[in-house]
């Protein structure tokens, strides 16, 4: 695939920093997703849990270029509750026919990343091209940049329209 965009959410600043690397590594564009109502404090945390929970699509901005540019959209957000970020679930369902091919790239403290790309998969219609996660320590102590880059190159070398690989089916860590 020559045409891909990088696509981020991120609360902490965890999920940004991965997409940037990624961007940094590959040359590839970025956008973002913003949220239009603050999670600043306690009552933040909450509706974080409260919006995975309940499958909830929190009011969002997208500032970046249109996905229905680009060959593949790769999708990075953090893991909520063992599920996919609001945010992102926002994303996914308002640009749904933008995207053509999708990677996702999740970031978590320990687990619920198949739950996030099975959710994708529902929620564009199409399951993900590619799939992997990391954990927020792995990206904050820089020892996910290899395995990041070997995810670039095996999606940047995915035919379009191929069948997608399951997310317990690779990793980036094997590579």
């Amino acid at each position: 695939m020559d045409q891909i965009l990088v696509v981020f959410y991120s609360y902490t600043g965890t999920s940004r920093r991965l997409a940037q690397l990624l961007c940094a590594q590959l040359d590839w564009p970025s956008g973002e997703i913003v949220e239009r109502q603050s999670r600043a404090g306690g009552s933040g945390t909450v509706r974080c849990i409260l919006d995975t929970l309940l499958r909830r699509r929190p009011a969002i901005r997208y500032d970046g270029p249109d996905p229905a540019g680009y060959d593949a959209v790769v999708l990075v957000s953090p893991i909520w509750a063992y599920g996919l970020a609001g945010p992102m679930r926002s994303f996914v369902g308002e640009q749904r026919a933008k995207l053509r091919n999708v990677a996702v790239i999740s970031v978590m403290g320990s687990a619920g990343a198949s739950n996030a790309v099975a959710e994708i998969d529902r929620l564009s219609g199409r399951a993900p091209l590619i799939a992997a996660a990391f954990t927020s320590r792995e990206v904050l102590d820089g020892s996910c940049a290899r395995s990041l880059q070997a995810f670039g190159r095996a999606l940047q070398q995915a035919s379009p329209g191929a069948a997608a690989i399951a997310g317990d089916k690779w990793s980036p860590r094997g590579a």
